[in-house]
């Protein structure tokens, strides 16, 4: 069965193959490509993508649609990419929770690390830890010794249970040794609402929820949870600057396809990606968001994929060991 014969007609299919790919790949895209959000429209990851499509649109020669596929954490949209023909016209934007969190408190029917084609980071957007007014703390490391003083007294507001306020609310506890009450709210709206009007004491959001409480002296904000200050609020100084340093945490998006797609498609909607993440207006309305787009050296499909891999190797041991289930 190994005969010469046999191995030059093996090596012709595999030229033909390689040709056909090729071919398809230089002719890719010849038609609409659909980006599932696996988030409700109006939130956060919508809002992002759609932002960014309006401008891949221009990159690539093709128009987007946004298919908004929610439920379950964003495990059913990310399943439904799992399960897609990988031809590059279904890709899906996800984010920390439906490419990390969602690995360590459901029971996938796919396996995020094994069943998609990383594509490209897009942005991320750290969160700022801050206290109502009423806290006597003037920076962070008061903050963590006022903290400490009251422990098991002092209460931090979170986005529900499972949701990033909430975890990284674990993460603070690991790290510090304090002993705090997690109070869970139907997103992170109402928390900070509560935060504002003095019901609970700290939370760990994102900065564009807080930015105007903060400036109106509403809130105390004490430090970002990145190596670098934030973009939209320079003014707040980093946990590397204020006393806890390495305490980083953020939410993160990323674009995947489904796994098997070509290697020549996912470097083509790469490409198109690193075209539309350096134009200064998306980068402005990016900024707007509270988004902090990634230097170009991590914007490889590589860079996703570790990325990703580190990610999960921090938080799914963090989220088991505090037993979080999805809700």
């Amino acid at each position: 069965m190994n005969s010469p014969t046999v191995r030059m007609w093996a090596a012709a299919l595999l030229v033909t193959s390689m040709v056909q790919n090729d071919a398809w790949a230089q002719a890719y895209p010849s038609k609409p490509i659909t980006v599932v959000v696996p988030f409700a429209a109006g939130g956060p990851s919508d809002t992002l993508a759609r932002v960014m499509t309006e401008r891949l649109r221009e990159s690539i020669g093709q128009p987007f649609i946004i298919e908004n596929v929610v439920g379950a954490g964003g495990t059913i949209g990310v399943g439904r990419v799992a399960r897609a023909n990988p031809d590059g016209y279904t890709v899906v934007i996800g984010n920390w929770g439906s490419f990390v969190v969602t690995g360590a408190v459901y029971a996938l029917q796919y396996d995020l690390l094994k069943d998609f084609e990383p594509v490209s980071l897009l942005a991320t957007e750290p969160t700022v830890i801050v206290a109502k007014k009423a806290v006597p703390a003037n920076d962070l490391p008061e903050l963590l010794a006022w903290v400490k003083t009251n422990s098991g007294k002092v209460t931090m507001g979170t986005s529900g249970v499972g949701g990033p306020s909430h975890i990284f609310g674990v993460f603070f506890q690991k790290q510090t040794g304090a002993d705090i009450q997690l109070v869970p709210y139907r997103g992170a709206g109402p928390a900070v609402q509560d935060l504002a009007a003095g019901q609970v004491d700290i939370m760990i959001t994102g900065p564009t929820i807080v930015l105007n409480l903060m400036r109106a002296g509403a809130l105390k904000a004490y430090a970002v949870t990145a190596k670098s200050r934030l973009t939209v609020a320079p003014e707040i100084p980093t946990v590397d600057e204020a006393g806890l340093p390495g305490f980083y945490m953020s939410v993160w998006h990323g674009v995947w396809a489904p796994k098997g797609t070509p290697r020549a498609i996912v470097s083509r909607l790469n490409a198109a990606i690193v075209d539309a993440l350096a134009d200064p207006t998306l980068r402005s309305r990016f900024a707007a968001l509270g988004q902090e787009i990634y230097p170009r050296e991590q914007q490889t499909p590589e860079a996703l994929g570790a990325h990703q891999r580190a990610e999960a190797e921090k938080w799914w041991p963090i989220i088991k060991a505090a037993n979080i289930k999805a809700q």
